[in-house]
């Protein structure tokens, strides 16, 4: 029988998110940050092996975006970045869910679909540690390790590489664009758009 998965997902704080955006999205740039987060956490709430998700974040804002059945937000101990935080999420499922795997997934995936997470922890589960690219094939949008296997997030500029040096395979499938179409910049937003994103960033775009 497969471990439960508990999903992290780290939140920045939206004062600061997704500078990016801007110009493109006639100041909405935080309220699309927000959006994001809620859309992705919302996903992964409805996701059968997922156990719990973990929100960890330093801004209040963000952590009464996401509040509901299911998840449980952990307060960023030390605002120092976003490796910092993911470290700290996977402290806290290591004390708190021992028996569970790991998927450290990035708060900007407002077309993630359910089944879409469910996939990626299918083919994840075969390896101790497993990661997939986003979709300029440079960047992390998952991260997964199961029971007993330790791993170092490298989020940032180059972090597949860093990720697959580390040990983490990289997994893929048709139909995983969802999973790997991350959003920072207006480009992104539109191919996103065109996937099909959540309720909340519906929202914001057509407030």
């Amino acid at each position: 029988m497969s471990a439960p998965w508990v999903a992290v997902v780290p939140v920045k704080h939206f004062a600061v998110a997704k500078s990016r955006l801007e110009p493109g999205v006639e100041g909405k740039r935080s309220a699309l940050a927000r959006a994001f987060a809620a859309d992705t956490v919302t996903a992964l709430r409805t996701v059968p092996e997922v156990r719990i998700v973990v929100v960890v974040t330093d801004d209040q804002l963000a952590a009464e975006s996401v509040q509901g059945p299911g998840v449980a937000v952990l307060e960023e101990p030390v605002p120092g970045g976003l490796n910092r935080a993911v470290t700290a999420g996977i402290a806290w499922v290591r004390t708190h869910h021992h028996d569970a795997a790991v998927a450290v997934i990035s708060a900007d995936l407002p077309a993630l679909r359910p089944q879409d997470v469910s996939t990626v922890l299918g083919l994840a589960a075969a390896h101790p540690s497993a990661v997939v690219a986003d979709r300029e094939g440079t960047g992390t949008t998952v991260l997964t390790a199961l029971p007993g296997t330790d791993i170092e997030p490298r989020f940032g500029p180059g972090s597949l590489a860093l990720h697959r040096a580390a040990g983490a395979v990289l997994v893929s499938a048709s139909g995983l664009v969802r999973a790997a179409r991350d959003v920072d910049t207006a480009s992104q937003l539109a191919e996103a758009v065109a996937l099909g994103v959540g309720s909340e960033t519906s929202r914001v775009l057509d407030s």
